[in-house]
C-alpha cells in the first residue's frame, strides 16, 4: 500500500477549525513544516518529529491532543510510505482515541486504519473496524470489501449476511463479484439460494462456465433434476459441445430421474457415428431404457445388446426383464439361449414355464 490520504494541512485549518479546537500558530507552522518534509520524501526525519511533538502535547488540552492527533497522523502516513502498516495503524488508532477529535474525522481515520490493517495481514482487527465503520456509514464498495474478508476468514455466515446487503445495493455484478457470491452462499450452506440467484443470471447469450457452474451447483445443492435440465438446456444451445460433456449429459439424465432421455442421446449418438456401437454403450443404453420403465424400448435394448455379447449372463437378464414385465414369450426365448450357452440358473426359470 502505497498511497496513504493524508490531509492537506494548509488547506484543512478553515474547515477544521469550525468543528475542531484551534491550534497555536506554532504548531500550525510545525505541521506544515512536517508536511512539506513527507512530500520531499524525509521520512525517517518525519516519523521522529511527530512522535516527539504527540507524545509531548497528548496529555494536554483539547487544542494540545487535536494537535497530537495531526502529528500522529503525519507519522502515519510516512510510516506507511516505508511499507510498515502495522505500525501506521496503530498511530491512526491512537490518534482517533484523542479528545478533540471530531467523529467525522475519527470515522476518516477508522477507515483508513482498518485499510491498513487489512494490508498488515491483520485481517481480524480489519474486519472488526470495517463493521464499525459500517454501522454509521454506508458505502457498497466498503461492503463488499468487508464480505471478501470475512471469506478469506472463512467467517462464511457473517460474509453471507452481509453480501446480502452487497447484492441489494450492487445493480451489476463484476465477474469478481459473482465469484465471491457464489463462494459465500455454497460456503455458508446456502446452495438453494445461490442457484436461484445464478439461475436468474442466466439466459442463452452466457458463456458455457456459467451453464456449469450453475449445474455444479445444483448438483451440489442435491438437486440433480435441475442439474440435468441445465445441463440438457446448455447442450441444445450449443455451449457444451465436447465429448465429455455428452458423457455427463448422460449421467446427469441418469441421476436426475430423466433416464428417457440418456437414453434417447445415447441412440442418437450411435447412430450418428459419434460414439461406437460396442458393449459398454450398449449395456448404458439398455440400463437407461430400463430406468425409464420403456418396456419395449427396454427389451430390444437388452435383447440387442445380448446378441452383441452372446453372454449367457446377458440373455438371462433379458429373460428376468421380459418375465418381470409379463413378456413371457421373450422371456421363455431368452432363458433358453442362456441355458443353451450353459446357464444353470435359466434352466431353473425355464422350469417355470412347465
Amino acid at each position: 500500500m502505497k498511497r496513504f490520504l493524508s490531509i492537506l494541512l494548509l488547506s484543512v485549518w478553515p474547515l477544521s477549525s469550525q468543528a475542531s479546537p484551534a491550534l497555536q500558530g506554532d504548531v500550525i507552522a510545525d505541521l506544515n513544516a512536517l508536511q512539506s518534509q513527507l512530500k520531499e520524501g524525509a521520512l525517517a526525519q518525519v516519523v521522529e518529529r511527530a512522535t516527539s511533538q504527540a507524545e509531548r502535547l497528548a496529555s494536554g488540552n483539547q487544542s494540545d491532543q487535536w494537535a497530537s492527533a495531526l502529528y500522529q497522523q503525519l507519522a502515519a502516513g510516512a510510516l506507511t510510505r516505508q511499507d510498515q502498516h502495522a505500525a501506521a495503524a496503530d498511530r491512526l488508532a491512537i490518534a482517533r482515541g484523542l479528545s478533540g477529535v471530531d467523529s467525522a474525522q475519527a470515522a476518516r481515520w477508522l477507515r483508513e486504519e482498518a485499510s491498513l490493517r487489512r494490508a498488515a495481514g491483520q485481517r481480524d482487527q480489519a474486519i472488526e473496524l470495517l463493521s464499525e465503520w459500517l454501522d454509521s456509514q454506508q458505502d457498497i464498495d466498503t461492503t463488499w470489501q468487508l464480505t471478501r474478508l470475512l471469506a478469506q476468514q472463512e467467517r462464511w455466515d457473517e460474509a453471507a449476511d452481509w453480501l446480502e446487503q452487497a447484492l441489494n445495493e450492487t445493480p451489476e455484478l463484476s465477474e469478481a463479484q459473482q465469484a465471491l457470491a457464489l463462494a459465500v452462499y455454497r460456503n455458508a450452506g446456502q446452495g438453494d439460494q445461490a442457484l436461484g440467484w445464478l439461475l436468474d443470471g442466466l439466459n442463452a447469450k452466457s458463456d458455457a462456465a456459467d451453464w456449469r457452474q450453475a449445474a455444479g451447483l445444483a448438483q451440489q445443492a442435491g438437486q440433480s433434476g435441475v442439474a440435468a435440465g441445465l445441463w440438457e438446456t446448455a447442450w441444445q444451445l450449443g455451449k457444451l459441445t465436447e465429448q465429455e460433456d455428452f458423457w455427463l449429459l448422460v449421467q446427469l439424465h441418469l441421476v436426475g430421474g430423466t433416464p428417457a432421455r440418456a437414453a434417447e442421446h445415447l441412440e442418437r449418438a450411435m447412430s450418428e457415428g459419434d460414439i461406437v456401437r460396442d458393449e459398454s454403450h450398449l449395456r448404458l443404453l439398455a440400463n437407461a431404457w430400463r430406468q425409464a420403465k420403456d418396456v419395449e424400448k427396454a427389451l430390444n435394448a437388452w435383447h440387442a445388446l445380448a446378441l452383441h455379447t452372446q453372454a449367457a449372463a446377458d440373455w438371462r437378464a433379458y429373460g428376468q426383464l421380459a418375465y418381470a414385465w409379463g413378456e413371457d414369450g421373450q422371456a421363455k426365448q431368452a432363458f433358453a439361449r442362456a441355458s443353451s450357452l450353459g446357464d444353470d440358473e435359466a434352466e431353473q426359470w425355464l422350469a417355470s414355464f412347465n
